[in-house]
């Protein structure tokens, strides 16, 4: 580790990257993994049928190459997941470009906080017009969480920047929507990860990501259109104020006394 930073004392850190078709991406998210100031213990690239050169860039940058036949983010990030060998699994897209401190500020922070098995961070945009990437960040991120906390009931997460512990994912592994390309992987994997986990917010977790979601208004429409099927496809028995009820009703026997009656 280089720097004064934190000491981290996490064991050992998987970073896992679905990839398909973008080689160039990856290349610069490599390198930037490759210059942390607390290297991975590995880095899990999921190459999700890629017809270019992402496979080969991977494995040229030090990772470690999974394939994954099955289409869509859904079903690529789960089969990272389930590759990854680290405690701490750290989640990134492959035109992501990390902050030098990330593997070790998300690290850090999981060991100080073990009552928190989920973290989410932010973001910044690092292309397209200039003067628009810190308002359109803020509008898009501000959104995100202001229509999808009451939706979970907790903290969302967001695709391009989350940790979780191995044992969290292990509980949910089998109930995750693998299958469905067209739904918000990162959305439907808080819906169970919040059910029975904390979630905690980590500003301080640098990500720079792509404008892509701004490229066009169906780019962007069909981003909404997976957001919503992803929330539909858990109703009814995962609509809020349900969710919040079975939340309040755990708390509640968590905190019961040991001489007090169950009803």
């Amino acid at each position: 580790m280089t720097g004064e930073g934190p000491q981290d004392t996490t064991r050992s850190v998987s970073v896992v990257i679905p990839v398909k078709d973008d080689a160039e991406g990856l290349r610069r998210c490599l390198r930037a993994l490759a210059l942390q100031t607390r290297a991975a213990d590995e880095i899990v690239v999921v190459d999700n049928g890629s017809d270019d050169d992402s496979a080969r860039v991977a494995r040229e940058g030090g990772a470690r190459v999974v394939a994954c036949a099955q289409p869509g983010i859904p079903a690529a990030a789960a089969t990272g997941y389930d590759a990854a060998k680290g405690e701490l699994i750290l989640r990134l897209d492959a035109d992501c470009v990390p902050a030098a401190s990330w593997i070790e500020t998300m690290s850090t922070v999981a060991h100080r906080r073990p009552d928190v098995d989920v973290f989410a961070g932010g973001a910044r945009f690092i292309d397209g017009p200039r003067p628009l990437r810190r308002p359109l960040a803020a509008a898009y991120l501000g959104s995100y969480g202001l229509v999808l906390t009451p939706t979970l009931g907790h903290l969302p997460l967001f695709g391009s920047n989350l940790a979780m512990r191995r044992s969290a994912w292990r509980r949910v592994s089998d109930a995750v929507h693998r299958g469905d390309p067209e739904l918000h992987d990162d959305l439907d994997l808080a819906f169970h990860l919040g059910e029975h986990h904390r979630i905690r917010f980590v500003p301080e977790a640098g990500m720079g990501i792509s404008m892509r979601p701004f490229a066009s208004a169906s780019a962007f429409r069909r981003r909404i259109v997976r957001g919503f099927r992803t929330v539909v496809s858990h109703w009814p028995a995962d609509f809020a104020p349900v969710r919040v009820a079975r939340s309040v009703l755990r708390r509640a026997r968590r905190h019961r006394g040991p001489g007090e009656q169950r009803t």
